[in-house]
């Protein structure tokens, strides 16, 4: 595997804008190489207006580097371009790629080019260095930083060739395990036992696929329906429901029971339970489950209530409280945290919580 190969050294170099401080482009593209087995030995990013800095930077990985990627914006092609065929003695192709015996060079326009996978130039690399990857994926919910990291160390100690790449978004993650031929099945099937024996407790699925999707395929499988009632997430649990096709032979209804009346009306939430314990309790979480199950539509039901800020409400409870109730025929579970973030950062992982939760109870 290139990655282990200590022959090859790999560079990553961006020529931005200073006064811009989003990486999110830069971030994709490195995910992207790594995610196919190369990863960079050195990473820089370099403002465009010195250029001394700018000189400096591509000698540095023309001379000592094999493998590199360059992003910068369209108008510095020619210069970069230019200095790079000098030094290297070499020419660049009409799709950025620069291919010779010991270096091979990636140029990526960040004005102009809309993300895209550069998948071409790896196919480049994985002829040059005969080089075969392939992919497992682990998703999780709920499973923080050290949690993830601790498993992959561990697994580490058995795994050979096989590299890790993580992701998280809002709490959803994403394990990727990357392993070439040469990996044993009793290596690869280890580290994945040491994985899922570590993290069991917040697996959702050992596909590449996304939580909405792992609940519709259960309840499919179930041949269960079920409701949904939002009051601080929006409806956001049922956007994500019915984004995934064939939703619509598990999905029944989804109710934004936002204000205190609506609870009320439409699920039979009651009005003391409102006026002793607040909309945001686990009371009132309780009896909005209770009262889809009860309209008897459907086997399973999802209910929220919480403040998702950046105010709090007149009641002085904090900003992150979230109440999520999964009801069945044979029960309702309520579950409560507190979250921390931006509104956003809050509600979204309440609905993959939600989602998660929902799914546990059908497992």
């Amino acid at each position: 595997m290139i990655a282990d190969d200590k022959n090859i050294k790999n560079c990553f170099l961006s020529f931005k804008n200073k006064k811009i401080n989003s990486f999110d482009l830069e971030i994709r593209l490195i995910s992207e190489f790594g995610a196919a087995g190369y990863y960079f030995d050195k990473i820089s990013f370099i403002g465009y207006d010195k250029a001394e800095g700018i000189t400096s930077a591509l000698k540095d990985a023309c001379l000592n580097f094999n493998i590199i990627a360059i992003v910068c914006p369209k108008d510095m092609e020619t210069a970069v371009g230019n200095f790079i065929e000098k030094l290297l003695d070499a020419k660049f192709d009409d799709f950025g790629f620069l291919h010779m015996d010991k270096s091979d060079v990636f140029m990526y326009f960040s004005d102009i080019d809309a993300f895209k996978k550069p998948q071409n130039f790896i196919k480049k690399l994985n002829e040059k260095y005969q080089n075969s990857f392939y992919k497992s994926y682990i998703k999780t919910v709920g499973a923080t930083g050290e949690i993830v990291s601790s498993a992959i160390e561990e697994a580490k100690t058995q795994c050979g060739n096989i590299s890790f790449n993580v992701g998280d978004r809002f709490g959803d993650g994403t394990v990727e395990i990357v392993y070439d031929a040469l990996t044993s099945k009793a290596v690869y099937d280890g580290v994945i036992r040491t994985l899922v024996y570590k993290l069991k407790d917040y697996i959702y699925s050992l596909e590449n696929i996304t939580l909405e999707e792992r609940l519709v395929q259960l309840l499919k499988l179930r041949r269960m329906k079920l409701s949904t009632a939002e009051s601080f997430t929006g409806g956001g649990i049922g956007k994500r429901i019915v984004g995934v096709s064939g939703a619509s032979e598990v999905f029944f209804e989804g109710l934004n029971t936002y204000a205190n009346e609506s609870k009320s009306e439409r699920l039979g939430v009651e009005t003391e339970t409102l006026r002793r314990y607040g909309a945001v309790s686990k009371e009132t979480a309780y009896e909005m489950a209770a009262g889809l199950i009860a309209s008897g539509n459907c086997d399973i039901s999802i209910a929220t209530t919480g403040i998702a800020g950046p105010k709090s409400d007149n009641t002085q409870k904090p900003v992150g409280l979230l109440y999520i109730a999964v009801g069945r025929r044979e029960g309702i579970s309520v579950y409560e945290y507190n979250l921390k973030g931006s509104r956003e950062n809050i509600t979204e992982r309440a609905i993959n919580l939600a989602l998660f939760l929902a799914f546990k109870s059908l497992k």
